[in-house]
């Protein structure tokens, strides 16, 4: 790439793109996404995609000079309390940190993020006008309300941004407030720092109303608390409801134009990597097949919504014998089974045009998917058949 003279991104940076575009806070509480191991100070040039960080996985960065590794699969998810290099992955954490290759996993934050894992499934399967399978709200957030002596509010406000409060969208220091009369009595050991001890006080104030991430509780109180010069301060904290998101497990879409279940499963075939796994389908092959539903990784715990949303298939993986007969036999809309690794490859090249269309400028700046296979199944036997 030709010199552009300007600096390749730190770590930091590039984790600041990838956690906009695949939010932690969308990860499930079982899960482990982030920096692995890495510097956010150092400088990055080269960086490889891959659905699972495995010893070929990390040979082929550490060979091709990459200073990060971006993965799906977290390398340390349950029960991690070593990496000692006496350990499988923790001889892989030793390497990878003695090349100077940094690690980082993007994983059901990466599958309900929008775009995300299984934006990109759909997206290489020809469909289209998406929306989530399983919606996630956006959570809430809390609205503080605050009772400050009217020449104090400024300063409270400003503290209370500062914490973290005041965000709405792409609008900062976002507030409202009125004027009222303020009343109170302070009794013994009190040291009030507007009138005196027994004397009823009112006090022109100002309440001041902010939202902020519930995660920024601690902070906000903290800031709110000394930058208010009132000994007890009257405040209110209200949780709001959760609203709808484009985010979200799963996506629902349509076919530009209809097929069978046979010409449909042909297509996953011939779309998805190879895979000694294969595509597998279950239903009537001559069933037409127009809207669809797709879930990149294990998906046979959505089988409740892909019935109740009316699709004609569901494309997922990890399917079991058992679960999938039941539903079938519940009427459920026809299956298609590909293999884990196959399924969540495409995510690969969207998070690769992600960083390329952040740093693509950049000095020196290099991308990779790696296409090593990372499916555990290395053999697919098919006896003939009468």
């Amino acid at each position: 790439m030709a010199s552009t003279g300007t600096a390749a991104p730190t770590l930091a940076e590039i984790i600041d793109v990838l956690d906009a575009a695949y939010p932690p806070r969308l990860a499930e509480s079982w899960d482990s996404v982030g920096l692995v191991c890495g510097d956010p100070a150092n400088s990055v040039t080269t960086v490889m995609f891959a659905v699972d960080a495995t010893a070929a996985v990390v040979d082929e960065a550490i060979t091709a000079g990459a200073d990060l590794l971006v993965v799906h699969h977290p390398l340390l998810l349950r029960g991690v309390d070593t990496v000692g290099a006496h350990t499988p992955k923790g001889a892989l954490v030793h390497r990878l940190i003695t090349a100077g290759c940094a690690l980082f996993t993007a994983h059901t934050n990466a599958d309900s993020a929008q775009p995300g894992v299984s934006d990109a499934l759909a997206t290489l399967l020809g469909l289209i006008d998406l929306r989530p399978l399983d919606e996630k709200s956006d959570g809430g957030l809390d609205k503080w309300g605050v009772y400050v002596p009217v020449a104090d509010a400024p300063a409270v406000r400003q503290a209370m941004f500062d914490a973290g409060g005041g965000s709405i969208g792409d609008y900062r220091e976002c507030s409202w407030s009125v004027v009222g009369d303020g009343q109170f009595r302070p009794v013994d050991d009190a040291r009030p720092a507007i009138g005196t001890v027994g004397t009823v006080e009112s006090v022109e104030e100002r309440r001041v109303e902010m939202v902020a991430p519930r995660s920024a509780r601690p902070a906000i109180l903290t800031a709110l608390r000394s930058a208010h010069r009132y000994e007890e301060v009257a405040f209110d904290v209200v949780e709001t409801a959760g609203l709808p998101t484009d985010c979200g497990l799963g996506r629902i879409g349509t076919l530009a134009e209809p097929m069978s279940l046979r010409a449909f499963a042909e297509r996953v075939g011939s779309r998805l990597p190879s895979t000694a796994w294969g595509v597998r389908a279950a239903g009537d092959p001559d069933a037409t097949v127009r809207r669809v539903a797709v879930c990149g990784g294990s998906g046979d715990s959505m089988l409740g919504d892909v019935t109740a949303a009316g699709v004609d298939a569901y494309v997922t993986s990890d399917l079991r014998h058992h679960v999938a007969d039941e539903h079938l036999r519940a009427g459920g809309p026809a299956l298609i089974d590909v293999a884990h690794w196959a399924g969540e490859f495409p995510w690969c090249a969207q998070a690769r045009d992600l960083l390329d269309s952040a740093f693509g400028d950049r000095d020196g700046w290099t991308t990779r998917t790696l296409t090593i296979r990372t499916d555990p199944w290395s053999i697919g036997v098919r006896p003939p058949q009468d």
